[in-house]
């Protein structure tokens, strides 16, 4: 697990490492005397130990094959030169995956892609549980998203009775898939943010056919509402006919008349009047 390191100050290492070096080579130039290149290989040694770690950055340390601890606050530190430092970035970075292409559960291929918002919130996960933890993320995120994609319809022209689909779900497919993504990651030490479908859509070669599909479905709707809406103007028009007593039509009168409206207020284009000077039956 993640445990924290405490570096000591840069400002005084480097201070004692500045005297260390100068003092050494007055010395050495002041009395000739060999033995003061110690201070100067001992200051020099120190140096190599400096480190700066910027906000939002991490400093992975190891000591001879075993971990030794995060450096997580920012600034200006010494560590013991022998630490074998790896730096891990704590900020927040997306991953906006191009399109793939997947079957949805009725088995229709379909285009689909995904945004995801990610850091890292264990350091030692990162580093050590996982090689190369950014791949980890990319390929374990389209993994994810090619399960949710089997879990549910495109949409329900095929599976009427599913109630949640992949274009109308919305936030519960979103939902699903962020805990999809998020229990896959957390063996790295990732923490998901937000994870987000931005693309979806049929594969190339059914997106011709479910769009004709599609027109067909709306132009019923539409004519269903036309139809309906119709029946309703035909019933008023009778009905105030006959309460004002504007006018006597029997049975026949009547049939001619609803076939006369409803072709009129269902026809697709506009009707053409014809003034009739004589009686009806004219």
């Amino acid at each position: 697990m993640e445990k924290s390191h405490r570096p000591a100050s840069g400002y005084l290492m480097l201070v004692i490492a500045l005297l260390l070096i100068a003092g050494g080579i007055a010395a050495i130039i002041l009395t000739t005397n060999p033995w003061y290149v110690i201070p100067v290989v001992i200051g020099s040694f120190l140096s190599a130990g400096f480190a700066v770690v910027n906000p939002n950055q991490s400093t992975v340390l190891v000591l001879f094959g075993k971990y030794a601890g995060t450096i997580k606050q920012n600034g200006f530190f010494w560590i013991n030169p022998f630490f074998v430092r790896k730096k891990i970035s704590l900020r927040a970075r997306n991953f906006d995956g191009d399109p793939i292409k997947v079957n949805d559960k009725i088995g229709n291929p379909i285009m689909i892609g995904l945004v995801l918002v990610w850091r890292v919130a264990d350091t030692f996960k990162a580093a050590f549980a996982v090689d190369e933890f950014e791949n980890f993320v990319v390929v374990q995120s389209e993994a994810a998203l090619r399960k949710l994609a089997g879990m549910y319809p495109y949409d329900n022209f095929d599976d009427e009775q599913a109630e949640i689909t992949l274009r109308a779900g919305g936030e519960e497919v979103n939902d699903q898939l962020e805990k999809e993504i998020a229990e896959r990651l957390q063996m790295a030490g990732i923490e998901v943010i937000e994870a987000r479908i931005n693309y979806i859509a049929y594969a190339q070669e059914i997106a011709q056919a479910m769009l004709k599909r599609q027109q067909a479905s709306a132009i019923v709707s539409a004519r269903f509402k036309i139809v309906e809406g119709a029946v309703g103007m035909v019933d008023m028009a009778l009905e105030q006919l006959s309460a004002k007593h504007i006018v006597e039509l029997d049975e026949d009168k009547k049939a001619t008349m609803v076939s006369n409206l409803m072709v009129v207020l269902c026809g697709d284009k506009e009707a053409s009047p014809v003034v009739n000077t004589g009686t009806l039956h004219q």
